[in-house]
């Protein structure tokens, strides 16, 4: 039985999935912008790539600023540092990573942090529980830009996320073949009959973008939109994405 997560006044795990566009600026006035606009779009949750703001080894700032992005979207805030081997911008010590992570948590504004499956166990685990300590969501996330992992692997480390004590888990994954989308669709299929968490599941890039709209048939809680500039190939714009999820609506 899956559980649902409420966040503000959005609940993930049941019904259609909803929508989050992520923020991608550089630099404090393009992001407070950006989330200005990003107010009035039709999604349900905002993420800000920290991994893009020009001042994100300064973590204070980061901090600081979460306030000022939060106010300025009024809606549930995913906070997210993408690391370069998972596809961000920036190349990052971990011991750097955790300490940005540490200070949102603490003087941050963050209702949901983004944490990838493989970085260090133990910095990941005492992360996790200081997250929750502040009342925030873990989003648990794995992302393969070269290939697509077996169903058994997919749901292998979906599993292993929902064993370390994430809330949501996320996987995105790149098809070479469209047996590969049906691959995934597979695995978010078979780990939702098993899941005591909301999972996030896509395959990348414009072969795999039905998976990024069929959730609710699948099982995925989520999908990206783009605003303006997507931040993993195959976002869908945002513009037409509700639309889309009402047409493939189950009841």
């Amino acid at each position: 039985m899956t559980h649902t997560v409420t966040v503000g006044n959005v609940t993930l795990g049941e019904g259609r999935p909803k929508i989050i566009v992520p923020l991608v600026g550089k630099t404090a006035d393009s992001i407070l912008e950006a989330a200005e606009q990003a107010r009035d779009l039709d999604c349900d949750l905002i993420e800000w790539r920290i991994d893009f703001y020009e001042e994100v080894e300064t973590p204070q700032k980061v901090a600081a600023l979460s306030h000022q992005v939060k106010q300025a979207v009024q809606k549930p805030l995913l906070v997210t540092f993408r690391t370069k081997k998972e596809g961000g911008e920036l190349e990052l010590p971990d011991d750097q990573y955790f300490a940005i992570y540490k200070e949102v948590l603490t003087q941050g504004a963050a209702d949901l942090l983004d944490l990838e499956l493989f970085m260090p166990a133990e910095e990941v685990a005492a992360t996790i529980e200081l997250a929750h300590e502040n009342g925030v969501k873990v989003v648990m996330c794995n992302h393969d830009f070269d290939a697509t992992p077996s169903q058994e692997e997919i749901v292998r480390r979906l599993s292993l996320m929902e064993e370390k004590g994430a809330d949501i888990c996320k996987i995105a994954v790149m098809p070479q073949s469209n047996k590969d989308v049906l691959t995934l669709l597979a695995a978010t299929a078979e780990m939702k009959e098993k899941a005591t968490r909301p999972l996030i599941t896509m395959s990348m890039g414009a072969l795999g973008m039905v998976s990024r709209v069929s959730g609710e048939a699948f099982g995925s809680a989520a999908t990206f939109g783009a605003a303006k500039q997507a931040s993993a190939p195959g976002q869908v714009p945002v513009s037409v994405l509700r639309e889309i999820l009402a047409t493939l609506k189950l009841g």
